[in-house]
């Protein structure tokens, strides 16, 4: 049971946690820290969280477990604020989508109580944010990726990890280099080229005649361009050089079939077409969900 659960930055993934862990009856008291008052409020309302933080640091004081669902952007800072206001045996995790830069800012921040940190990521979200968007189900068989670190304890590993089982999440561990590049190619690479699309498009003159004629094709490859630009920022700037490598490959992809279409070769276009289309059929997605919110 966590007694005291501080959630810094109480969106929907961090929301949806407190939600969940009251619904599994994990959590007796939930305190909340941000930067939107109004969310906070409404979060109060709404029962998400059961006190309100004026600051992160009075949000980890006495708390046994702390969340960091923050943009990964925002968290060095935040790292070095409740250093010195940690409990002593408070574990703390976080929700971020890059590992490398959270790890490398907690060993600099947290110093000595980087024992007690285990980096964390879910992979579920929606398309809606803030804490009005936060479920008790969010995570129902959804992945929370691990990346534990040397100094962890094993104790402290398997509370982090019980805590996310508690929020219906299947777990799993890899290294964060791993994970970082994984998902450079999984999800970062495809928010960029969604951004990318919408954002060309609108700065046409007639952007207006083409978003009204655009359908099930253009609403599906571009729905995650309706994420946070703050966390997405962030995320990419901490995984750029992932990032960059898996950009170059599909711009590598993108110039054959760009070459091939100038020279006529249908050969080329149908044989990536039928790869593609086989992969995606063999391919058994979890779910539909956007990459985390705040």
């Amino acid at each position: 049971m966590i007694e005291r659960l501080a959630v810094l930055g109480v969106g929907l993934i961090g929301g949806s946690v407190a939600r969940a862990l009251k619904r599994a009856g994990k959590v007796r008291h939930v305190v909340g820290y941000g930067r939107n008052r109004a969310n906070l409020e409404t979060a109060l309302s709404l029962g998400v969280i059961d006190e309100i933080a004026a600051s992160p640091e009075h949000a980890v004081e006495g708390a046994d477990c702390v969340l960091l669902a923050m943009p990964v952007g925002s968290m060095a800072e935040t790292f070095s604020r409740i250093a010195t206001h940690l409990a002593e045996n408070a574990m703390v995790t976080d929700a971020g989508s890059t590992k490398q830069d959270v790890i490398a800012a907690a060993r600099r921040g947290l110093g000595g109580r980087i024992a007690r940190f285990v980096p964390a990521h879910p992979i579920a979200g929606a398309e809606r944010s803030g804490a009005s968007a936060a479920q008790a189900d969010l995570y129902d068989g959804r992945s929370v990726i691990l990346t534990p670190q040397p100094e962890n304890e094993a104790d402290v590993v398997a509370a982090v990890a019980d805590l996310w089982r508690a929020c219906g999440a299947q777990v799993m561990e890899m290294t964060a280099a791993e994970h970082d590049r994984i998902f450079a190619a999984v999800s970062h690479l495809p928010h960029l080229a969604a951004f990318a699309l919408v954002d060309e498009l609108a700065a046409r003159p007639e952007a207006e005649l083409y978003f009204r004629h655009a359908g099930s094709g253009f609403r599906d490859f571009t729905r995650i361009a309706g994420s946070s630009p703050e966390m997405w920022r962030d995320i990419a700037l901490a995984n750029r050089a992932d990032l960059i490598a898996e950009l170059d490959a599909y711009v590598a992809r993108l110039t054959r079939l760009r070459d091939a279409l100038a020279a006529g070769d249908g050969n080329v276009l149908f044989d990536s077409f039928v790869r593609a289309s086989g992969a995606r059929s063999n391919w058994a997605p979890a779910g539909t969900h956007l990459e985390n919110d705040e």
